[in-house]
């Protein structure tokens, strides 16, 4: 039993509050902190009274942050607020001896970079204060980390290639909107591309490379090349790795709707003046956009999402396909969610429910892919995102 502060109340803040009451029997006290308490407010009142408590909070303060966990009592901190913030919580976690997961790497707020440099940094610090610090463990990174180490425990000898496959085949109906967060989401679609072949990182122009794959129970869809945090720790920890790519379906509308955008500098992260005003391009343009929190009532569809790995099994080719479909409207009706940020939110609570119970343990900074991952595909199982396991021609 453990009391959980969960930072963040957007749309995958949401899903983590519902799947933590509904784990109550690990998770007993559950605070849920916002910077903006209404948020806090609307979820509470989704969820049976007194499942959760309130509480509000400047993620960007570590102080603040230190002051809430020590106030609540907190066993672990899930972080589930904007990736910027992902340092100022580990330091709180730090200072106060309290394990930590988030679900996305650090990014900084003028630099539309990610990467786990900084976190990573921070793994002395963990050792000394004793605790574990779970890094990525939502959906991409998170349960792909997982699906590739389970790829390695029981399929391989050693993996050479692996295409991670992202496809969310959700509508809802508007000309264009982001499924997450816009800021980060536009940032990772408009960035250039990059892959790792043969010891070495290839950086590619945004979209230039596509592929059709064909997802099962959505079908053949256009998959881009894109650059993703996961595999910067996978290079690191499969063994026989020769190449890791990362692709990511995109419709022509949101394509066309991005390029207009970036062609009018409405994707700029730096300041610009206006009517004697400094504002930021992107934060702007997030204002105007629909909230993906409030996507979940109208978007239909399913999400694939999973990886393909190449290699040797006892001298032989070996080639599988793990992955995992999850339909949006089932989402909304059991966590009032659409499928982007539940299957972000799941993995989230599985992460920490296996911390909080000793199956996942340590003292220092882990990536997903480091942990036995049996133990989580069989909460997978349990929470709500069944896996399939295919083998195909070499």
């Amino acid at each position: 039993m453990a009391t959980v502060l969960i930072i963040g109340a957007g749309g995958v803040g949401r899903v983590v509050a519902h799947k933590c009451v509904m784990n109550n029997t690990t998770f007993d006290r559950i605070i849920l902190a916002s910077r903006t308490l209404k948020r806090c407010e609307e979820i509470q009142s989704e969820l049976p009274d007194g499942a959760i408590e309130i509480a509000t909070v400047d993620a960007d303060n570590t102080a603040e942050v230190i002051d809430l966990i020590e106030r609540v009592g907190a066993n672990i901190v899930i972080n589930v607020a904007l990736p910027y913030q992902d340092l100022t919580i580990m330091d709180a976690c730090i200072a106060t001896k309290t394990p930590y997961l988030d679900t996305a790497n650090y990014e900084h707020p003028d630099e539309a970079m990610f990467e786990y440099k900084e976190q990573w940094a921070r793994d002395e610090a963990f050792k000394d204060a004793g605790i574990m610090g779970l890094l990525g463990s939502g959906f991409d990174p998170g349960a792909t980390n997982v699906f590739c180490a389970y790829a390695q425990k029981h399929f391989f000898d050693e993996i050479h290639t692996i295409d991670i496959l992202d496809c969310n085949a959700g509508d809802h109906g508007y000309a264009f909107a982001t499924n997450f967060n816009p800021e980060i989401n536009l940032r990772e679609v408009s960035a250039k591309g990059r892959y790792w072949e043969n010891g070495e990182w290839i950086e590619t122009e945004p979209m230039e490379i596509m592929q059709v794959w064909d997802y099962p129970e959505v079908g053949p869809k256009d998959s881009y090349l894109l650059y993703h945090e996961e595999m910067e720790s996978l290079v690191k920890h499969i063994k026989g790795l020769k190449r890791i790519r990362f692709f990511m379906t995109f419709g022509q509308s949101y394509l066309t709707h991005m390029k207009c955008l970036e062609n009018v500098g409405m994707l700029g992260i730096k300041e610009v003046e206006h009517k004697g005003m400094k504002i930021v391009p992107m934060e702007f343009l997030k204002t105007l956009l629909p909230d993906p929190a409030s996507l979940g009532p109208r978007t239909k569809g399913k999400t694939n999402i999973g990886i393909v790995a190449e290699g040797l099994k006892d001298g032989q080719k070996q080639k599988i396909y793990i992955y995992q479909v999850k339909d949006h409207e089932a989402c909304y009706a059991e966590v009032k969610s659409q499928g982007v940020s539940y299957t972000t939110g799941v993995p989230a609570v599985i992460g920490a429910k296996l911390m909080v119970e000793g199956k996942w343990s340590g003292t220092g900074v882990f990536n997903m892919e480091q942990m036995d991952p049996d133990f989580f595909m069989e909460e997978m199982n349990a929470q709500g995102l069944p896996w399939n396991i295919v083998e195909l021609e070499c």
